[in-house]
């Protein structure tokens, strides 16, 4: 080979090289740096976390001391309820069910996609969802809820799509209301193959539910309250030709449900002062005056079965339910008045064991009560005002 041709040979190896470890070098350097740099942190993980919707996303508190722990970017009208564990909720959105893990302040990739997402229900260890839009009903086990893996579900489609509720029940029944857009009128029973076993259609306007001890199920009607207990519909009457019980409160420790009550059927907006108790054992409902009117987000129930109020007057009532006695009052916020719109914020009660938490929109504020003492134990100023208000359960 010719001399001069194999030295600029050798010469474009050695510079070719020389270029290599330069590169190799840098490449290194920037990767160590890069090691160098501290990994994003994951937020610790919350405890008992408390989640409010704001319009334009969600806050995730502590929910002991209601330290602010994270702001969820989420834009439309989202509903919130506690998915049966002790780490998630249910987010309802414009597209579906998307479940959040709110200790870990994250959604989890896990969605029930479907068109106006209606009421999440939680009874004998499964979470049920209904879909207005579509009218299909969705049963899962909350403790199959494990990151982005959908959870294995169970599934019914309603004969036609209507704002309703279903449940199942311990032994794989399912509850699940019947109607159209147009008009509700009572429930149905299938059994744990899906075949329809009982129906009943003398509830007009059902609309909710709520579980008492002995696994008796109430869902509301404008005449008063259709009862399921021990395998057998019993409707039990309003005193009212028109007694509108649309939102119910139940408890496993009570075998009285708590619920609304309405009387004027023309009302742009009702403002009721009185309440519904329903004894499931004997199918009689009293009506309790409290004095001051309430909103749909003003019902809930203690850890002993207690029947809770907030009131328009921003007091908190503690109700005996067996007899409709006022045990305590507790003064929890500046007295309001509730919107017109539904979807406008209004004061909110989430109870868990025995910590009432109370929103008070006006403020920005988010208060914690204990139930036994009466007394505040924790109050946050949010940056903006709240909406609905839950968080998670299981162990409670």
């Amino acid at each position: 080979m010719n001399q001069s041709i194999r030295g600029r040979n050798l010469t474009a190896a050695a510079l070719a090289l020389a270029a290599t470890v330069a590169l190799t070098a840098c490449g290194a350097e920037t990767e160590a740096a890069s090691d160098a740099r501290p990994a994003k942190a994951t937020p610790a993980p919350v405890a008992d976390p408390v989640v409010a919707s704001f319009d334009g996303g969600l806050y995730v508190l502590d929910g002991d001391t209601l330290k602010l722990r994270k702001t969820v970017e989420l834009s439309g009208f989202n509903r919130v309820n506690p998915a049966g564990d002790d780490e998630h909720v249910v987010v309802s959105t414009d597209s579906g069910f998307k479940i959040m893990d709110a200790t870990r302040q994250t959604f989890t990739g896990v969605e029930f996609p479907g068109a106006k997402p209606g009421h999440v229900v939680r009874h004998a260890g499964r979470t049920t969802l209904f879909s207005d839009g579509t009218g299909k009903v969705t049963v899962f086990d909350p403790d199959a809820l494990d990151g982005d893996r959908k959870p294995d579900s169970r599934t019914y489609t309603s004969a036609e799509p209507h704002h309703g509720v279903a449940l199942e029940l311990a032994d794989g029944r399912l509850l699940s209301t019947l109607g159209t857009e147009e008009k509700r009128t009572g429930a149905l029973v299938l059994d744990k193959d899906g075949r329809e076993i009982d129906r009943a259609e003398n509830c007009p306007g059902v609309h909710g539910e709520a579980a008492a001890e002995g696994e008796a199920i109430a869902v509301g009607c404008e005449n008063g309250v259709l009862l399921y207990r021990d395998g057998k519909f019993t409707k039990v009457d309003a005193p009212d030709d028109y007694g509108r019980i649309g939102n119910q409160a139940g408890s496993d420790a009570s075998p009285v449900l708590l619920g609304d009550y309405k009387t004027d059927k023309e009302a742009e907006l009702e403002r009721p002062t009185r309440v519904s108790l329903i004894d499931t054992e004997k199918a009689k409902l009293r009506l309790v005056d409290l004095g001051a009117s309430y909103s749909f987000r003003s019902l809930g129930r203690g850890p002993e079965g207690e029947a809770l109020v907030l009131g328009t007057d921003g007091v908190l009532r503690v109700l005996d339910p067996a007899t409709g006695t006022v045990r305590e009052k507790i003064s929890a916020v500046a007295a309001w008045q509730e919107p017109l719109d539904w979807q406008q914020p209004r004061p909110a009660l989430f109870v868990r064991a025995h910590t009432a938490y109370v929103s008070e929109p006006a403020k920005r504020a988010l208060h914690a009560f204990d139930l036994r003492s009466g007394e505040k134990v924790a109050s946050v100023t949010l940056p903006k005002s709240t909406n609905e208000l839950s968080g998670t359960v299981a162990g409670h």
